[in-house]
């Protein structure tokens, strides 16, 4: 396994931040909402749950392929990040996450409350599974390999007054 401990800006950021962490929280919180909204549905038999889920696995299709680009975009312009196993699982388990998505979405455009049971909620189900993995090894790339962290440079150091160690916030 590649490790290094340099870090591995991003090449898509604004101002040196990283564009793709700015974006993953919205499919994210939607995609995990729709599984939550299939399960009130099932529970409650309510058509609204049905049609919140289709609606939140929509925003999560878009503003998952949204953050999908410029994650892309990061590892196919950095060799570096492509040495590392976790970051070819994150990436092909996310774009299963999309895929499973699209399915998902198809299924509910016509009646959303009749393509709940069983297949929403199956494929709701899984992609909260697998967003499980792959958002933990998008930290694991972050903080672990120092993948998108902005490197230290003279004006941004920390200096020696700076606390460190284990829970220390700088």
């Amino acid at each position: 396994m590649a490790r290094y401990t340099d870090e591995i800006p991003s090449t898509a950021a604004i101002g040196g931040h990283p564009i793709h962490p700015m974006l993953i929280p919205f499919p994210i919180a939607f995609l995990v909402g729709a599984l939550a909204a299939d399960l009130a549905y099932w529970s409650t038999d309510d058509f609204f749950w049905a049609r919140l889920a289709r609606w939140l696995v929509g925003a999560g299709l878009v503003t998952g392929a949204l953050a999908a680009v410029f994650g892309l975009v990061d590892f196919l312009t950095r060799h570096r990040i492509r040495q590392f196993s976790s970051a070819w699982i994150h990436f092909l388990g996310n774009a299963v996450v999309l895929v499973l998505s699209l399915i998902s979405l198809l299924l509910r455009l016509d009646d959303p409350a009749d393509a709940v049971l069983p297949w929403g909620l199956v494929l709701s189900a899984a992609v909260a599974l697998i967003l499980l993995v792959t958002g933990w090894l998008g930290g694991e790339l972050s903080y672990r390999h120092k993948v998108g962290v902005v490197p230290d440079t003279p004006g941004h150091a920390p200096d020696d007054s700076t606390p460190r160690g284990p829970g220390v916030i700088r």
